[in-house]
């Protein structure tokens, strides 16, 4: 699938949200796409493993963090797991870690920064609910469209 942010808002820019220019790429996808799932957790990566365990049959998990800096919800571990389970990325209100090993992975990976420190394991948040960050709501199956100039979305596919 190639597509450019740029000329999605171009063409679309009345249907889209256009997010807030707050992530970094680290994943070795940076242009991605996909149906979102949605996670709110907050320094517990429990169903972020969970989610990720599933088929992703080309989604993109949408996780607020609640713009943790205190430690990542994803690592090296995770990213292979969705890679091997065929999500198409994964957005997160929160850091990663093993950020050199991620950009290696053929997934599309936003996040706010890294940090070393791995979360806690106590299975505590929601799914499927409508999150919101970066000045935009994501809600479960909206659409992502993202690369190197931004993240969109839009409630249909777009292409």
């Amino acid at each position: 699938m190639d597509f450019k942010t740029t000329d999605l808002c171009d063409e679309f820019s009345d249907h889209l949200q256009v997010a807030e220019p707050i992530f970094g790429d680290y994943g070795g996808e940076i242009m991605f796409s996909g149906p979102v799932v949605t996670l709110k957790v907050f320094e517990d990566n429990s169903l972020v493993r969970s989610a990720l365990e599933e088929p992703g049959a080309g989604r993109v998990l949408v996780i607020d963090g609640g713009g943790s800096m205190r430690c990542a919800l994803l690592g090296d571990q995770l990213a292979e797991l969705a890679e091997e389970n065929d999500w198409a990325g994964v957005v997160i209100n929160g850091c990663i870690r093993d950020s050199a090993a991620i950009a290696e992975i053929s997934i599309g990976v936003k996040a706010l920064g890294v940090h070393p420190l791995k979360s806690v394991k106590r299975g505590i948040g929601e799914r499927g609910i409508p999150v919101r960050f970066a000045g935009v709501t994501f809600l479960p199956d909206h659409y992502v469209y993202a690369d190197e100039d931004g993240l969109l979305i839009s409630e249909k596919p777009l292409i």
